[in-house]
Parts: C-alpha cells; structure tokens; sequence
C-alpha cells in the first residue's frame, strides 16, 4: 500500500509567536480560518496545543466525513500535528519566522487506498487537498493580520 502526501506553504503576515497561538488554540481561534471544506470544529478535551480532542467535518470529493483529531506538539511554537484516531492520517502544521511574518506550512501523509479507491484517490484527494491548504493559508493569513492590529491596537492606545 503506497502512501499519499499533500503539502502546501504559504506566507502569513504576522509573527510566528502568534501565528503559532492562533494555530494551537482549538477553542478559540483555529475555527475562525477553516476553508468551507472544514467545518464545525468542536472541541471534546483541551482546547491549546498538545493533548486537544476535537472533531472536525470534512466535505471532500461530494461527501461528508466526521474527522476525530488529537493534536500533539513535537515542537511547541514551531511544530503541530493533527492525528486522526481512526487512520494513519496525520497533518503537521510548521511555523517559520521570517521576520514580522511567517512562513507556514501544512503536511498531510496518508495510506492510499488499494485497488480501484486507491487510483481514484491518488489522481483526485491530492490536488483537492491543495486548493483546501490553499485556501487555509489563506484565510489564515487574513485572521493572523486581523489578530496582529488589534494586539497593536491594545499596545498602542489611541490618543
């Protein structure tokens, strides 16, 4: 059985430290930059980073699958993965700094299906997943920006 591999990279205008906060926080955050591919994040244990539960509905291909996730932090601030509890998929989420932005990166390797599912999903999950990271990152950067000029705003009171 072979195994699959999406991986997507993309600037965010904000500084790691915080782009890695809004990343690891679940209950908070993490929500508020899902693509329309992944919704109704709901938090079952935790809430930040390492030892989280959430259940996340994901809508790929046409259908709706429930993903169960634990997330563990390999490397707090810079490194984050998401273990579904019923399969070998997991997706890593990297945060680089790069001055007062930050460089991200989303990973997600899988065993591919065999026979014919295996084919299907090897020409179609890949390239869906990207445009899905794509549109994370993005939406991730707008939030992250969001988040910065109001931490701006806080530090830097109007006159």
């Amino acid at each position: 059985m072979g195994r699959l591999r999406v991986i997507e990279s993309g600037s965010v205008g904000a500084p790691s430290t915080l782009v890695y906060r809004l990343i690891a926080d679940m209950r908070e955050h993490h929500a508020n930059f899902l693509p329309p591919a992944l919704k109704d994040l709901r938090v079952e244990q935790g809430g930040y980073g390492a030892g989280t539960i959430y259940r996340v509905t994901g809508v790929f291909l046409g259908g709706e699958r429930e993903l169960c996730m634990r997330v563990d932090e390999p490397q707090p601030g810079r490194v984050l993965t998401e273990s579904h509890l019923d399969t070998p998929l997991i997706t890593t989420w990297t945060v680089e700094p790069d001055g007062e932005i930050s460089t991200v990166t989303i990973e997600t390797v899988w065993p591919s299906a065999r026979r014919i599912g295996g084919i299907l999903e090897r020409l179609l999950a890949p390239r869906a997943m990207r445009r899905v990271y794509r549109e994370e990152l993005r939406l991730l950067d707008r939030y992250a920006r969001e988040q910065a000029a109001q931490a701006m705003k806080v530090i830097r009171p109007a006159a």
